[in-house]
């Protein structure tokens, strides 16, 4: 018997629909479980920290160590994780990193000694390099050719970039009134109910026919990999993401230090410092309009730059309310760049055939540091007694990763 079609099918036939393209279901369960993500895991550590510290009868910095340890943890595994995504794709893996995730915040909610502490994040690091930006990033790669894939990983980004501005208000409500233990089993309830079906049910590996490059051989990866390693380009990048990364993190940490210092009340300092989640926005959305006529590399370069600027004027402009504004505006228009050029240059130069292996392999330095930085600028400050040369040596290095976007940019690709 002939095939018959349905009188609704022919229907949306003869009307042109078409389904939409599962790649786009995946971006948009990414930005609603990288927002619970991020908000559940990381960022709801700084509202957190202080009354765990009282909990414990320890200091601030002693519990910040812990936040430290799961850095480390998440650099060691992030070349694992992207070899696994790169063979077996992101939904088991995504979906495991985020049940281990709900399941170490209720440990993390019953610790009663330092160790204890210490031992939750170390696992800890591990569940959020399988579950946040890096393996979503990955995944999305896979789906999307070079004209879709900017656009898909802003759409999951936008959402995310939110993650603090709706969970810091949420944890410090919940704590007030609950207190720090309660908060992190509801906080493990969201991350549990949310993040993991999302990825257990939407999340899989794109069809040969929709892959930008099908599905890769082992030995097609391999030689991506080897032509990434060998290629000077590479670090020349690795040396830009590296540092730009340095400088956010230590800004992050002792932007409201610094603005204190400065005579500013701490309710301004730290509102001023929360406009940093809303300019990350801001930059990926400027980034993905400049770069349709200006190339990449120098539109990111001309925001690196920029930001040195803000950093060296910084301490000219924050004896008063408005110039603090103005300089923080101008360095927090970076935050958020690097999660959006990076995969877009790394897949550009060398395919997507072993992407998550290449991207890990630049994530590693990066991802440590993010862990040392904060600790050298304390150290800095520290030693000369107050911001202002450590506000110089971010600026520098903000200086150092424009011209590392810059280095070697007009080099032809590798062949693998």
């Amino acid at each position: 018997m002939a095939p018959t079609t349905t009188p609704v099918a022919a229907n949306r036939k003869a009307r042109g629909h078409r389904p939409v393209f599962h790649g786009w279901w995946i971006v948009a369960v990414f930005a609603v479980t990288q927002t619970v993500g991020y908000g559940t895991l990381y960022y709801a550590f700084a509202v957190l920290l202080h009354p765990i510290a009282t909990d414990l009868r320890t200091s601030p910095p002693m519990v910040t160590g812990a936040l430290t340890t799961a850095v480390l943890t998440g650099a060691a595994a992030a070349i694992p994780v992207g070899r696994w995504l790169d063979h077996h794709g992101g939904r088991a893996l995504m979906a495991l990193g985020s049940l281990t995730g709900a399941g170490l915040l209720v440990a993390w909610s019953r610790v009663h000694e330092v160790w204890q502490l210490y031992l939750v994040f170390a696992a800890l690091g591990v569940a959020m390099a399988m579950s946040l930006y890096e393996a979503a990033t990955a995944v999305i790669v896979s789906w999307f050719d070079a004209a879709r894939r900017s656009r898909a990983l802003l759409g999951m980004m936008i959402v995310a970039g939110f993650a603090s501005t709706i969970f810091m208000p949420l944890t410090g409500l919940l704590e007030q009134r609950y207190g720090w233990r309660t908060t992190l089993l509801v906080l493990a309830a969201v991350n549990g109910t949310v993040a993991v079906p999302l990825h257990a049910l939407i999340v899989r590996r794109p069809p040969a026919g929709h892959s930008a490059a099908g599905q890769p051989t082992a030995t097609q990866r391999a030689a991506a990999v080897r032509a990434a390693v060998h290629d000077s380009r590479f670090w020349c990048l690795a040396v830009a993401f590296v540092a730009h990364s340095a400088a956010m993190t230590a800004m992050t940490v002792h932007l409201v230090g610094f603005l204190t210092d400065e005579g500013h009340p701490a309710t301004f300092a730290a509102t001023v410092a929360g406009l940093l989640g809303v300019l990350s926005v801001t930059g990926r959305l400027v980034l993905t309009g400049a770069q349709r006529r200006i190339p990449l590399t120098t539109v990111v370069a001309i925001v690196f730059a920029t930001q040195a600027v803000a950093a060296f004027a910084l301490p000219l402009l924050a004896g008063t309310r408005t110039g603090a504004v103005i300089g923080v505006v101008a360095f927090g228009i970076g935050f958020g760049i690097a999660n959006l050029a990076s995969p877009a240059l790394l897949a550009d130069r060398y395919g997507t055939s072993g992407y998550a292996t290449i991207a890990s392999t630049l994530g590693t330095p990066v991802t440590l540091a993010k862990a040392g930085a904060p600790l050298g600028a304390a150290a800095l400050y520290t030693a000369t007694g107050g911001y202002t040369p450590v506000l110089a040596v971010i600026g520098a290095t903000c200086l150092v990763a424009a011209a590392g976007m810059l280095a070697r940019a007009g080099t032809p690709r590798p062949t693998a």
